[in-house]
């Protein structure tokens, strides 16, 4: 392997989100690697799935956004992976691309894309107002088995992971356990944030632990606002996809064009609504400042009676009914009788005159002429109805920030998996196109599959960027974190010839042999990086040396010898 390829391949271990910015290829290969996951493939056998059985994919997808929110929690702890510097980073990724590209990548980098997190000040919001300008966090993306083991955390009583971990989880789970093709998944990565397109009915993003449809999408909540949030204000930095990826900053695209101009056309379409009465309720569900100039009507035995749309909102809190959706009428006999006025409301618009003026002019608020219209309209009611159209518009139409410019469409062999395989079809299939598919043959990295993989990036892996083994040990003598290793259960959270990272096994206090011995090894470099220390792994015994000798029992069966040195 020459340094290049090293480095990539030791980024599919760590997969921080600094790496796969810089290796945009680690995205999908950590998909592929949650495909071939047993764990992924023991969810079919659910009751709540199993029940499903026969059903269109949707519902099955429906289903599985209650399984992930009872499943995972969203974790974004600082202390979970340990901290880096950001210079050091940099220094790490300069020959691949230059530091102000980099900042790109993260908003710890001096990324400004969504202002709101200037506005609160982005170190104290995520908690590293206490440390010095130049340390970040080192968040990781985890694999399914990485995710799951946060049950063996103390504090977590659930599996968990941080957004780029829920995007792939629920991008295998997809296609899985809904039987989705991985054609109609598509992932999209931004600065902040990551999610995933589902090409299915009207569209479906998902969203940390939940999904979202168009409906939901611009429903006015505060739920639908911050999921819109990445999309709405950040630039979209890469797209993966079964038939390759596109990132905003390489010039090559290993994407078929077409597909990706699809795609494009997809998540704009879903990302814009047309304006009616129910979406015009949500914008005011979302702007409350403007529903004191709105009213709703009712008929009380052939009499209107009239209310408040503040009034009508506040009911929302206290019901699981909503203001013009399908329980608009159950919602306004919930309304106590001494809040309706047999009047209309002084400078109030009635939403009913609004929805015969729709229902009349149908005037296009895309266009310049048809926001003329609507402010007309409103003239009357609000202060300064233009404003009123401005964020309206905004509201209804987003224009996502999608990699642009001019690509050198170099598209790579599609990765052709079928939802009719079974998981050793596809590991099999997978296996087979290694040597020609360099996702394919990072995703047994990611995988963990020690039997089938060079051993070195995973050593560069624990060695260089496992911090917090080395923090909870730090009052420790070497003999001490021996002993703190040995007492652990000698069970790895990956099975068969698969291997934790030196931080897995101190987050969730267990781990083989193997895996134990690494993490001692990285702990003693940490402290005496000069020594020579060689680890021998013979299949149930593992000895480790540097000038004292450490015993592990392994159950992995390998037979190597690793030498770590200071160079």
């Amino acid at each position: 392997m020459g340094d290049i390829d090293l480095e990539k391949y030791s980024s599919a271990f760590t997969l921080s989100d600094m790496e796969i910015f810089v290796f945009p290829e680690l995205m999908y290969s950590l998909l592929l690697a949650n495909i071939m996951s047993p764990i992924v493939w023991s969810w079919r056998q659910e009751d709540c799935f199993k029940k499903l059985d026969g059903k269109d994919p949707y519902k099955k997808l429906m289903r599985l956004r209650q399984f992930i929110m009872d499943q995972f929690e969203f974790n974004l702890d600082l202390q979970t992976w340990g901290l880096t510097n950001k210079n050091a980073e940099i220094k790490r990724f300069e020959k691949y691309l230059p530091a102000g590209e980099i900042s790109k990548s993260n908003a710890l980098f001096g990324y400004e894309g969504d202002t709101y997190y200037y506005d609160v000040d982005i170190r104290k919001h995520f908690g590293l107002d206490k440390y010095n300008g130049d340390i970040i966090p080192y968040w990781k993306t985890e694999t399914a088995e990485a995710m799951n083991a946060f049950r063996l955390k103390e504090g977590y009583k659930t599996g968990a992971g941080e957004c780029v971990s829920l995007s792939t989880l629920y991008a295998a789970a997809a296609f899985i356990v809904c039987g989705i093709p991985l054609e109609d998944i598509y992932m999209v990565l931004t600065p902040l944030h990551s999610q995933n397109f589902i090409d299915i009915n009207d569209g479906v993003i998902t969203n940390n632990r939940r999904l979202v449809t168009k409906t939901m999408w611009f429903n006015g909540t505060e739920l639908s606002n911050k999921a819109q949030r990445a999309l709405r204000n950040e630039q979209i930095t890469i797209v993966a996809h079964t038939s390759g990826l596109v990132h905003c900053l390489y010039k090559d695209a290993a994407i078929d064009k077409n597909i990706y101009n699809d795609f494009c056309g997809k998540l704009k379409g879903f990302l814009q609504a047309e304006l009616s009465t129910a979406t015009m309720v949500n914008f005011l569900r979302a702007n409350p400042d403007y529903q004191k100039y709105f009213q709703f009507c009712r008929d009380c035995r052939g009499n209107p009676q009239f209310v408040k749309a503040e009034d009508l909102f506040n009911y929302e809190h206290l019901s699981p009914l909503r203001v013009a959706d399908c329980s608009h009428k159950q919602m306004l006999d919930e309304v106590f009788d001494g809040e309706f006025s047999g009047e209309p409301f002084a400078n109030r618009i009635q939403c009913e005159q609004f929805a015969e003026f729709m229902k009349k002019k149908r005037p296009d608020i895309r266009t310049e002429q048809g926001r003329k219209e609507m402010a007309g309209l409103f003239a009357d009611y609000v202060p300064h109805p233009e404003k009123l159209m401005a964020e309206l518009y905004d509201f209804l139409h987003i224009e996502p920030k999608l990699p642009a410019g001019e690509k050198n469409y170099k598209p790579s062999e599609p990765i052709k998996i079928s939802t009719e395989m079974s998981r050793e079809e596809i590991i099999g299939y997978l296996s087979n196109l290694r040597k020609t598919n360099t996702i394919a043959d990072l995703a047994f990295y990611a995988y963990r599959d020690m039997a089938s993989c060079d051993w070195r990036p995973f050593i560069k892996s624990a060695i260089e960027r496992s911090p917090v083994s080395i923090e909870m040990v730090k009052e420790k003598s070497i003999e001490q974190s021996y002993q703190w290793l040995q007492g652990m259960p000698n069970e790895s959270i990956y099975d068969n010839q698969r291997l934790a990272q030196p931080d897995e096994v101190a987050n969730y206090k267990t781990g083989d042999g193997i895996e134990k011995a690494i993490t001692l090894a990285n702990i003693i470099h940490w402290r005496e990086a000069e020594r020579e220390i060689t680890i021998n792994i013979n299949k149930d015994k593992v000895v480790v040396e540097a000038e004292t000798r450490f015993e592990f029992a392994s159950a992995k069966r390998f037979q190597k010898n690793i030498i770590i040195g200071d160079k």
